[in-house]
């Protein structure tokens, strides 16, 4: 049996930062990344974005040169897939081989969710999670023009967006009422839905689909629940993920919609840590509920307080949430997490396409969303922080800097 002081399971973001961090922070002891694709850690945002659009090649969005990790003495175990933990033996097992640990570091994010219907599998129904996914797609590109896109998420809305650019024929299919309905107000919804049908999408939300048609192996048409067919040459799947954590939760880790971790990030196993779009934790932005947050900047801070701990250092999670998302010309970020809000204000105008949506809940500004604004971006993060009711007026008046807003 392997053994490492520091075993990282998960080559992403929040695996790459953990083994970043533990070198930064001086820790010399052995460290392996364990990943089930055969590629080093990379960015994945841009795969929904820039790489699928051609604007940047896979070696652009590495997170680090493969050499970097050699130069660190981080051995990367690349194309193999923790099938068991053993806690009390503390070691996992992998393929054939069992890797022994000192810490364990889980960070497997998760798989994307797929449809159940019939037809969910066929050639030409795709996901946008792994490099793989966006490659498969890249390489039909060419041989079609008509793409149903499932799902008004972010990634949903990114891929339609790229597809547009294409010139390929788009349908995009949201069975809630609006797009972004789970993480923006009807603002930020119908100004994007809005958007993706002026570039010629044909964006239909409340849409109901039935299943998949299938000829010769390969998905034909998406079928409505009303009858309608929709002829189709390649179908994208866009309705969340799912956590990848069966074998933690198969060895007695606390868990539901992902595995439960602490302010520290440490399981309810023993030198066990879970880190990234798998760890469901309680956040002080979410009014303290416990919540998964599927992010670059929670799978960094996430891991980056992990890691704390391992050196000695109790320093509690507590980052405030970021996001961000492109589409077309449109450059939105967010911060500050708006479930729960009883409030919201328009600040600017949404027909010159740079606004922002501020989000209230009881007075307090917890979150906001900003279109090419990325000084209410920048300024506005400190109003989530501090918690304090500010003049809504001001708030509202997109010419008073939101640095110089005053309180209520």
């Amino acid at each position: 049996m392997s053994y490492y002081d520091v075993l990282i399971v998960g080559a992403g973001h929040a695996g790459a930062q953990a083994g970043i961090s533990l070198r930064q922070l001086g820790f010399d002891g052995s460290i392996a990344m364990v990943g089930d694709e055969k590629d080093p850690p990379y960015e994945r945002p841009p795969l929904s974005k820039e790489y699928f659009a051609g604007d940047k090649s896979f070696d652009r969005i590495l997170i680090r040169p493969a050499s970097f990790w050699e130069e660190r003495k981080i051995d990367m175990l690349l194309g193999q897939r923790v099938k068991s933990v053993d806690p009390v033996g503390k070691f996992v097992t992998a393929g054939d081989r069992e890797i022994g640990y000192g810490k364990l570091i889980w960070a497997t994010g998760g798989s994307p969710r797929m449809l159940t219907c019939n037809g969910a599998d066929a050639s030409g129904v795709h996901a946008v999670r792994r490099r793989d996914d966006v490659d498969a797609m890249m390489a039909k590109i060419d041989q079609i023009n008509h793409v149903t896109v499932i799902g008004g998420g972010y990634i949903g809305l990114e891929a339609a967006a790229v597809l547009s650019k294409f010139g390929k024929k788009v349908v995009l299919l949201e069975a809630l009422d609006r797009v972004l309905a789970r993480v923006a107000g009807e603002e930020l919804s119908r100004f994007y839905e809005a958007e993706h049908r002026a570039h010629g999408v044909d964006l239909r939300t409340g849409a109901r689909m039935d299943c998949i048609e299938v000829t010769d192996g390969k998905a034909t048409a998406v079928l409505m629940q009303d009858g309608e067919r929709i002829a189709t040459d390649m179908v994208i799947v866009g309705i969340g993920i799912i956590p990848e954590t069966g074998p933690l939760i198969a060895a007695g880790a606390a868990g539901g919609n992902g595995v439960d971790v602490d302010e520290f990030c440490r399981t309810s196993l023993p030198d066990i840590y879970a880190v990234g779009d798998c760890a469901a934790h309680a956040n002080s932005f979410a009014r303290g509920a416990q919540i998964r947050l599927e992010s670059v900047q929670n799978a960094n801070d996430q891991a980056k307080t992990a890691v704390a701990h391992i050196m000695g250092k109790e320093e509690a999670y507590h980052a405030v949430p970021w996001f961000w998302s492109n589409q077309y010309d449109l450059k939105l970020q967010t911060v500050g997490l708006s479930t729960g809000h009883d409030q919201t204000i328009l600040r600017g105008d949404p027909a010159t396409r740079s606004f922002s949506v501020l989000y209230l809940k009881g007075g307090k500004l917890i979150a906001l969303d900003c279109v090419n604004a990325v000084k209410d971006y920048v300024q506005g993060r400190a109003h989530v922080v501090s918690g304090a009711v500010l003049d809504q007026a001001q708030l509202a008046d997109a010419t008073v800097p939101l640095k110089e807003v005053g309180l209520a």
